[in-house]
């Protein structure tokens, strides 16, 4: 009972803010005495402090505010993507403390765990924040985790979720360590402090050198069986003129059809023989070339079929598009919305990623604070264990 009233306190604390003990008592319908004790217990533990007095004319003694101190521990956040490697630390307000982004030249696994291993340090050393004191790193990479925390489908990143890779960051970072799929954590980043904000049930899709989702619902990620929910790169894809066949047998994936080496692939095809990137033919589109705007208009067809194929199964209250190519999503989003009523009678709401490439990092923030501040408050219940069977 003890222990359920000091988490309900700190809760309250961490939801509202500065509040009295008396306020506290009256919103959480605890006894003023057992709010004052949780407080001093949780006090002492360094998870709670106070603020001082709200000086209140006319109203007699001024009550004392409290608040959860946000740093009482810390955590990190980590997006390992094929170009970049960011890597933030936080407090347990999700405030970030430190901060940053290196090219990901590396081109394995390897390279790109030290480079993570050297950013987590330097971000703690500029944030002049204790190693012991960050008790958790959550890290958002290809491909899909499943049940038992093996990375699958990671074709990106050669090597990335392999068991000696897992281990190596684990032990040299000195932390708990969740792996994530990268879309599933930009989802998450965009109902944390983006465009799904509030949304019950929503759909990312993450489209750049590969292509993924994710999917929210009630503010929490939505992994599946076996963690690959959300994977529309692996949709079977074929537009309406039966294109799409690999090897004539069988069907392009979706991934294989709308990435950027596809964007790229369909430029040549088209006579666009000097672009080499995704972003070049969507600049060429920007620029007036029509054969460029031919391109974004089959990329957006191919889009469509993909987002209208998911759809129909989770039929969800807002889809957005994020990633390289989805930061384009002011050509794309009037075309997929032309495209759309052609391929499917679901209503569908669209709307471009408001977090663009820091959408992975925001949403690994978002879970290592809840995780984190889990981890403290039962460290600290821990720690009381031997002592009260004294």
């Amino acid at each position: 009972m003890r222990t359920n009233n000091e988490r309900l306190l700190l809760d309250r604390l961490r939801t509202d803010g500065a509040t009295s003990r008396a306020e506290l008592a009256r919103i959480t319908g605890l006894s003023k005495p057992t709010v004052s004790t949780a407080l001093s217990r949780l006090q002492s533990a360094g998870l709670v402090r106070e603020l001082g007095k709200v000086v209140v004319p006319g109203r007699g003694r001024s009550p004392v505010l409290y608040e959860a101190d946000p740093s009482a521990g810390h955590g990190l956040g980590v997006h390992v993507g094929r170009r970049w490697v960011r890597v933030a630390l936080t407090d347990l307000d999700g405030r970030i403390l430190a901060r940053h982004d290196e090219p990901n030249d590396s081109g394995d696994a390897h390279g790109a765990v030290s480079k993570v291993i050297a950013l987590a340090r330097r971000v703690t050393t500029e944030a002049d924040v204790r190693p012991e004191s960050v008790l958790h790193t959550v890290i958002g990479g290809p491909g899909a985790v499943d049940e038992n925390d093996a990375v699958r489908y990671a074709v990106g990143l050669p090597g990335w979720g392999m068991p000696g890779i897992v281990n190596r960051l684990q032990t040299e970072l000195g932390t708990g360590l969740t792996l994530v799929n990268d879309a599933n954590l930009a989802a998450l980043g965009e109902y944390a402090g983006g465009v799904g904000q509030g949304r019950r049930l929503f759909m990312y899709l993450l489209v750049g050198a590969g292509l993924g989702g994710g999917i929210v619902v009630d503010g929490k990620l939505f992994p599946g069986a076996h963690g690959a929910a959300g994977e529309l790169g692996y949709l079977p894809c074929c537009s309406a003129t039966g294109e799409g066949l690999v090897g004539g047998n069988r069907h392009a994936l979706l991934e294989e059809s709308a990435a950027g080496g596809a964007v790229v692939a369909m430029a040549h095809a088209k006579g666009l023989l000097d672009v080499t990137t995704a972003k070049q033919v969507f600049d060429a589109a920007r620029a007036g070339d029509e054969l460029a705007r031919a391109v974004v208009a089959e990329e957006a067809q191919r889009l469509a079929h993909g987002i209208a194929s998911v759809a129909a199964v989770i039929d969800p209250e807002l889809v957005v598009l994020g990633g390289g190519i989805g930061s384009s999503a002011d050509l794309l989003i009037p075309l997929i919305r032309a495209a759309l009523p052609r391929i499917t009678p679901l209503r569908l709401n669209l709307a471009a990623s408001e977090l663009g490439d820091g959408a992975v990092l925001h949403g690994a923030v978002a879970m290592g604070v809840e995780i984190t501040r889990e981890l403290v408050f039962e460290k600290w219940q821990r720690a009381q264990e031997p002592m009260e069977e004294e």
